[in-house]
């Protein structure tokens, strides 16, 4: 499924209020981004009952239910109690495209009918799907086309400005919080192809949960464990080093100062590196896209980082490297200022 137009969280909510009540809908989104709590949200929101099926774990007869007697000798299948409901409810088939085709055979009917057998919903309910796409390294089979002509498909972005809104509403760990405000960039991160964590809105969640049971100050056992046992690796190392440099506020602003100097003990790698990041993500957001356009302050923080990369280069040639080239599917650096660097440092654009 080609991803178009993917909607906000709060853009989703508005498109589930319009669309669901007349068809159904099918959102796509990768893992751990809340699409099934928007959902809930969405049908807390109309006042309706959010019933739940997980795709992943139904067969053809928790649907349909099983055939039974009735006292005129024939037979009619009753489904189960979860679904047939008299009073109108939402329907959240989730992890929909990882049922086996005959249950999505079986949804057939439910979907473009609203019907199961005999049983109709009742009017006012709303039927709601979601499922990974292919590349989310998840467990999916291919929807059959007639599924998806059943149902009008939205696909669902992170967005981080509405989600620390809503995590800051929800009391989530003010560490996890001021991290993430910091580099919003580390909210989501694509599921890798190999077998680890990620960094998904549900595992930070995870990781201020976790945390605040462990209570202030953070043991330095649970800040090596716990984010590395949720996050990305790349952002775990990166969260512990803005933990324990939060005695340091405004450590990547300092750097920018005359006199400010990257850490050179081996036991500050982590936070090296942290710094690097920040750095990077201060430039990018700084630095105009026409050279033309910077002002008389833009071009003394320009000759600073390039001063900076050639100290940081001294220090760690693939951490310079890094906070020049940036992890891959990060913004890039303006043309003209890479021009810069690869004038003073070719080493560094020119390596790999």
């Amino acid at each position: 499924m080609t991803e178009t137009n993917a909607l906000s969280p709060s853009q989703f909510l508005d498109f589930l209020l319009h669309a669901a009540p007349v068809r159904p809908v099918f959102v796509w989104g990768p893992p751990g981004i809340g699409k099934s709590a928007l959902v809930e949200q969405f049908a807390a929101s109309v006042g309706l009952e959010c019933v739940s099926l997980l795709g992943s774990q139904l067969a053809p007869e928790d649907l349909i239910g099983v055939p039974q007697i009735t006292p005129e000798g024939t037979s009619r299948f009753c489904p189960p109690s979860n679904i047939a409901r008299k009073e109108p409810y939402c329907l959240f088939l989730d992890e929909l495209n990882a049922c086996s085709l005959d249950v999505q055979r079986a949804f057939y009917s439910l979907i473009h009918e609203r019907r199961i057998g005999e049983y109709r919903l009742p009017a006012g309910s709303v039927v709601i799907g979601a499922g990974n796409r292919a590349q989310d390294m998840a467990i999916v089979k291919p929807l059959s086309s007639a599924l998806i002509n059943r149902m009008v498909h939205v696909h669902l972005k992170v967005h981080a400005g509405e989600w620390l809104d809503w995590a800051s509403r929800s009391g989530l760990h003010p560490v996890v919080l001021d991290y993430l405000r910091l580099r919003p960039d580390h909210l989501w991160s694509a599921p890798p192809k190999t077998e680890e964590p990620f960094s998904t809105p549900r595992s930070w969640h995870l990781v201020s949960d976790i945390l605040k049971e462990y209570g202030d100050p953070i043991p330095a056992s649970a800040l090596e464990s716990v984010p590395a046992g949720c996050l990305t690796p790349a952002h775990s190392t990166q969260f512990r080093a803005f933990v324990k440099m939060q005695d340091q506020v405004g450590a990547v602003e300092r750097l920018f100062h005359k006199d400010g100097r990257w850490p050179d003990k081996p036991e500050d790698r982590d936070i090296l590196w942290f710094l690097a990041q920040g750095f990077r993500a201060k430039l990018i957001k700084e630095l105009p896209v026409a050279e033309e356009d910077l002002s008389s302050d833009a071009r003394l923080l320009v000759h600073r980082a390039i001063a900076l990369l050639k100290s940081l280069a001294q220090l760690s040639p693939e951490m310079a490297q890094t906070a020049v080239v940036g992890e891959p599917g990060t913004p890039e650096f303006p043309a003209w200022f890479m021009v810069r660097i690869l004038r003073d440092l070719p080493r560094l654009v020119g390596r790999g």
